[in-house]
């Protein structure tokens, strides 16, 4: 259940977590195809009153965005010369704000994307090179406090564009209480194959009589508790799917998209089933696993690092962390790398306060950790509690075994819009998991062949 104090906003920093977990129902939750999806707002905070002002935009609308907030509520309290407007912009959108704002030439301050979207704007010319300001060139970020995955992520064709924040990913958040309405002991290990996950979904998946998915009895229209969902991010699920399947975006030579090979299909279809052949995931049109979770009526969420201070913090549910769920014969998990950039052309005031703001952050990045995260420095990973950062802990060390980055291309933006329809239409029944891929495999190559 939602904590009663959410309800009465008392703090800035829970009044924004809400606002960004609200926006989040509409930037990744899958739409009815029947009724258009609502232009997503962003959400704008002003901090700060001092003289040289930042505009700092981010994707963070999560319940990471809270954490945000407090980290730049104190870096002012630091630097009160300094003031900022933080825009939290929905993802996908802000990638195309972000273009549209570089054609203009009114880019923002600094800005945090995701890893994987260095090659794309390095391509049109417009980020800095950010070399200097790591500690072999002589500037204030240590080189060699980061894992080499993580600072590889920082490059494209030999220039560094990034300061990373953090490293983030997937994992599953199970309500115990559930665990316990279904006769299932929360404490139990995980299962480790694609059977064993849904004999604990059937399981977990309760109908109004208090059958579950697995009793010939069992009512698909009448449920109650779901065990599992397949609603938030199809995307990077699928990323990590189709590698637990022994499949792979794009072929080696990276000429050609295979995410409709049979391993993609194999990978895709398996989360279908758990829709339209087990009922023990709801079809994600018009459905929020957040919500569901927070209502008691969801089991287990898969959903990433920063759903860590919603779980914590908006809702009543005694929860723990798991690692992500394992459907094929190899370790996978989402993995992406949160990262400060600048504009190619900042200069003087702006882009000393722009370098002292990220600066602060990465000399804080403990203070990150509170968002989910798991902070990018190895020396704040090795430091953290793991009474107060268990999920951090957990998750982060799949991250480091068998993490999985995102597919790094100069055609990103477009191979995401190619897929994530494709993902959704597959997963609310409106075409075969092969028909999907095969359109968005078609898509793909054509943004892979004009990129390059």
């Amino acid at each position: 259940m939602f904590k009663r104090s959410t309800l009465i906003g008392l703090s800035l920093v829970v009044l924004l977590a809400a606002m960004v977990f609200s926006m989040s129902l509409v930037s990744v939750g899958a739409q009815d195809a029947a009724t258009p999806a609502p232009t997503p707002t962003a959400i704008v905070s002003e901090l700060g009153t001092g003289g040289t002002h930042l505009a700092f935009w981010n994707g963070l609308t999560g319940s990471d965005g809270a954490t945000m907030a407090s980290m730049l509520a104190n870096f002012i309290a630091d630097h009160p010369e300094i003031s900022v407007t933080m825009e939290v912009i929905p993802w996908d959108n802000l990638y195309t704000k972000l273009q549209a704002a570089f054609v203009a030439g009114q880019p923002p301050d600094v800005f945090l994307l995701h890893s994987a979207q260095i090659p794309q704007f390095a391509s049109y010319g417009v980020l800095a090179d950010l070399s200097s300001w790591y500690s072999d060139k002589g500037g204030f970020f240590p080189v060699d406090d980061i894992s080499p995955i993580t600072r590889s992520g920082m490059d494209w064709q030999g220039v560094t564009y990034g300061i990373p924040l953090d490293n983030h990913g997937r994992g599953l958040w199970i309500n115990k209480d559930a665990f316990k309405k279904a006769g299932v002991d929360p404490d139990m290990t995980p299962p480790t194959d694609y059977a064993g996950w849904v004999a604990l979904f059937q399981q977990l998946t309760l109908d109004a009589n208090g059958k579950n998915a697995a009793d010939p009895a069992f009512d698909p229209n009448n449920v109650v508790q779901f065990g599992f969902s397949v609603e938030e991010w199809a995307r990077v699920n699928f990323m990590a799917a189709i590698v637990q399947n022994g499949g792979s975006w794009i072929s080696e030579d990276g000429k050609t998209i295979t995410v409709n090979s049979d391993a993609g299909v194999n990978a895709l279809q398996q989360w279908i089933d758990l829709v339209s052949k087990y009922h023990v995931a709801a079809a994600p049109g018009g459905y929020n696993s957040w919500t569901a979770f927070a209502a008691g009526a969801l089991a287990i969420v898969p959903t990433g690092t920063w759903f860590r201070n919603y779980a914590a913090t908006l809702t009543d549910i005694d929860s723990a962390a798991w690692p992500t769920v394992t459907f094929g014969e190899t370790k996978s998990t989402y993995m992406g790398i949160h990262t400060f950039m600048m504009p190619v052309n900042a200069e003087g005031e702006k882009l000393a306060a722009a370098q002292t703001l990220i600066q602060w952050m990465s000399e804080h990045q403990v203070e990150w950790a509170a968002s989910g995260q798991v902070p990018a420095r190895l020396s704040v990973q090795e430091a953290l509690d793991p009474v107060n950062y268990p999920s951090n802990i957990i998750i982060g060390k799949t991250m480091a075994e068998y993490g999985t980055l995102d597919w790094s291309t100069t055609a990103m933006t477009d191979m995401f819009s190619a897929i994530d329809p494709e993902l959704s239409a597959a997963l609310n029944g409106q075409k075969t998991a092969k028909q999907a891929l095969d359109d968005a495999a078609s898509r793909m190559q054509q943004a892979l062949d004009r990129a390059g």
